[in-house]
C-alpha cells in the first residue's frame, strides 16, 4: 500500500489530499478519484475561512465539501510528503498555480 500526501491546506491541518492505494483521498476517505496514478487532472481548491468550508474541484467537479478546522494562519503545501509505505520514487508536478482573495482581505 503506497500513500503519499499530495497537497494541503495548513498550519491547521484543514485540508489534506493524499493518494492512497492509487486513489486520491480526503485524508484517509472518501476516495475522490480512484486510479489516479500518472493522470493530470485540474485541482481547484475554495477555502472560505469566513464560512469555515473548503471545497475541493477536481476536473471543475465539486468532490468534496468539508467543514474548516479553524485557525487564522494558513498557507499552502504542494508537492510530496512520504506516507506509510512510501516509495522509493514519489512525483507530482504542479503548474499555473493562482491563489486568490476575496476583495476586501
Amino acid at each position: 500500500m503506497l500513500s503519499f500526501l499530495l497537497f494541503s491546506l495548513f498550519l491547521f491541518t484543514t485540508l489534506m489530499l493524499r493518494v492512497y492505494n492509487g486513489s486520491l483521498t480526503y485524508y484517509m476517505a472518501p476516495v475522490l478519484v480512484p486510479n489516479i496514478y500518472d493522470k493530470w487532472f485540474k485541482l481547484n481548491v475554495v477555502h472560505d475561512v469566513d464560512g469555515a468550508k473548503v471545497r475541493v474541484y477536481i476536473d471543475r467537479c465539486l468532490k468534496i465539501e468539508a467543514d474548516g478546522r479553524g485557525g487564522t494562519s494558513h498557507a499552502f503545501k504542494c508537492g510530496v510528503y512520504a506516507q506509510m509505505n512510501d516509495s522509493n520514487y514519489m512525483e507530482s508536478r504542479w503548474k499555473h498555480i493562482k491563489v486568490l482573495r476575496k476583495c476586501g482581505r
